[in-house]
Order: C-alpha cells, then structure tokens, then sequence
C-alpha cells in the first residue's frame, strides 16, 4: 500500500510540473550534467535592472548561501519551512508547481536531498536551471557508527571522498543513493522508502553536510555565483562582487576556527549524528557520532555502550546534540556519565527562535565555535 501511494504521488508531481511547465516561455540547455535554463528573448537595457530572478532553494545553508550571492537581483525563496528538518522532507506537488515556475532551483546534493533525483528529471524542459553546490568537492564516505579512533581520525579524506568532478555531477544512479549492504534490492524499491519505525534518509552512504567546514562553504558559494551568473549573464559582475565579499567573512569564519581549535586539550567529541566530518576533518578533530548521518536514526543499545563506555574512557564531560530533533539520546548519555549536554547546530533549518535573534549561518557557526572551544577544553 505505501509503494502504491509513493507511485501516485510521483505521478500526481509528475503531473503538475507537466502543467507548469507548458507554455513557460523558457528553452533548455545543459551545463555540467544539470538541466539549466536561459531565456529565449533577449531582455533590452529597459528592462534588465528591474527583472529578477525567481530562485528556490532547498535548505537554510543553500538559501543564506544564495541570497549573499544574488543580492537584491533575486527574490530567493526557501523551500522548507522554518522549524522543519531538512532530512526528511520532501516536496508538495504545491512546491513542485513552485519550483517549475522558477529560473532556479539551488540544491546541496551529495545524498541530502532525496528527492532531488525525481524533481530534476521532472524540470528537464521547464526550462528551471539547477545548480548543485557541491559540485566538484570531494564527497566523504558517511560512516553509520565508528570509534576507530587511531592517528587517522574517523575519516580518511584521501581513501573515502568522492570528487563530483570526476564521478559526474550527477551520477546518483551509481553512488547517491546507493543501499550498501541492501545493494541486491533494486533502486525503484528503495530508492526513497521511509523506514517502517521512522522516516530515516539514506544518503546512500555519503555524507553530505559539506556547508559544515567553512573552508566547504567558499566553494559551495562560488558554484551558486558561477550558476545564477550562467542563469543571469547580464548580472555576472554584481554576482562576483557579492560572492566576494561573502567569502571573504567565510575566510575569516575559517581562520577562526583554525585559531580557536588547534590548541585544543582534546580532539574528540562525541555528538547526536555524523553530521561534523567535514568540520572535523578541516580542522583536526574527531567526532564521536552517536547515530548516523540522519539525526532520527535510533542508536542500538549495543551502540549506546559503546559510546559510554567510549565517554567514560577519554573523560568526555560534553554530550552534543542539536536543534530541530530530540535531545533524549544524548541526554541518557550524558545522564549515564555525568556529563553535561550543549547544542552542536548542524544549521539544517532555523527555529523560530534563530529568525527572532537574526541569527544566520555565520552566527551560529561563531556558537558552535564556542561550544567546541569550551567542550575540548573541559
């Protein structure tokens, strides 16, 4: 029954971007193995300083990171709501309607976004131009649990990462939502199942959080440039000019980091899910991930003794969770070793909170900058 209802419902969005998408005026052209767009007439000098592009993004990271680039030459439109984790949702055919009257659509990819795959053979001829921010960075293996914690930390960048720039951009058939050891089941049936006990996303093997180091980020931010200035030529230059300056705060939020953490007491730290690889990867350290990479995938009890007895052997005295999910795993933790707990934000969405304290991605990082500071130091 819920194979029958997944097959309506890709039918149903089907349905409606071949809709939106008649008469949209726009023709289609490819770049880097995306669909993108370009208008067919040409705007005259009249009309191209007010015309804006209409751009939808798939997460918070991917709509801050978009709207620093295009400044007031977009109107950026995030596509989940505030408050929601970002993991697991999946679009309306409302918002598929909104995405096919797009010039844009901006998405992480590497496996965060599962529906990705469908809404982008969906556009093809919609004219909507896809941009992948995460093409060309080198894709880590995401581990579901691991302590091997030798002089190697818990991932080998060299042995594990996946260059997109090689593989392809979009070679998601073969590795993005690839089901490791369920490889013998076919991708129509697996391919964005949601478990029965929850609605846990497979980013089929890799880790996608790539907007967590902020050396990351730079490049994430110059493939949104490069992108909207392929969707938007005449604005080319006002698209570096703002990419420029906003990476030049990502370089100082980076220098940060590196200041602030290489002379830290210790170099592990244990946190909800792996979603700080690239983080500790760039800047030394070890996380200790007490499910996987999806912040709803439940710990065995096998692996909750694990991460105690793991706590209770290096002292750790700081249980990290994050916003958006429960906190009850890492403060049965916490409880069980004395421990405190402190949020370590994955910044996969912003509460209500956040937008009341005008927080944004560089703010929060500055937070989790702190909390690490003062939880390797304990």
């Amino acid at each position: 029954m819920k194979r029958f209802k997944r097959v309506l419902t890709l039918l149903s969005l089907s349905a409606v971007l071949a809709i939106a998408g008649c008469g949209s005026g726009k023709s289609t052209v490819t770049h880097g193995g995306n669909a993108s767009s370009a208008n067919n007439q040409t705007l005259d000098a009249s009309t191209t300083e007010t015309t804006k592009l209409k751009v939808k993004t798939s997460f918070y990271p991917m709509n801050e990171f978009t709207k620093q680039v295009a400044g007031d030459l977009a109107d950026v439109e995030n596509l989940i709501p505030p408050g929601i984790e970002a993991h697991d949702w999946e679009p309306t055919p409302q918002d598929m309607a909104g995405i096919s009257d797009a010039d844009v659509l901006v998405y992480n990819g590497a496996g965060m976004e599962g529906w990705v795959d469908q809404v982008l053979e969906s556009i093809q001829g919609t004219g909507v131009s896809a941009i992948e921010a995460s093409k060309g960075i080198e894709i880590m293996e995401g581990t579901a649990h691991s302590h091997d914690h030798g002089e190697e930390g818990e991932h080998s960048h060299d042995e594990h990462a996946h260059d997109h720039s090689e593989e392809g951009e979009h070679s998601h058939e073969e590795h993005a939502h690839d089901h490791g050891e369920e490889g013998d089941h076919s991708h129509d049936e697996h391919a964005h199942e949601h478990a029965e006990e929850g609605h846990h996303h497979d980013h089929g093997g890799l880790d996608p959080h790539v907007w967590l180091s902020p050396a990351m980020a730079v490049k994430q931010v110059r493939n949104i440039e490069a992108g909207l200035a392929e969707a938007a030529p005449e604005h080319r230059e006002a698209f570096k000019a703002n990419a420029d300056a906003y990476v030049t705060k990502l370089e100082a939020l980076d220098k940060e980091f590196r200041d602030g953490l290489k002379n830290a007491k210790r170099k592990d730290f244990i946190t909800q899910h792996a979603a700080f690889g690239y983080l500790a990867q760039e800047y030394g350290l070890t996380q200790v991930p007490i499910a996987g990479l999806s912040p709803d995938q439940e710990p065995s009890a096998a692996q909750m003794a694990e991460v105690i007895e793991f706590a209770k052997e290096h002292n750790v005295k700081t249980i990290f969770f994050e916003t958006l999910v429960s906190s009850n795993v890492a403060e049965t933790i916490a409880s069980e070793i004395g421990a405190s707990t402190s949020v370590l934000n994955p910044i996969e969405g912003l509460t209500e909170e956040d937008i009341a304290d005008n927080l944004d991605y560089i703010a929060i990082m500055r937070q989790n900058l702190d909390a690490l500071t003062k939880a390797l130091n304990e």
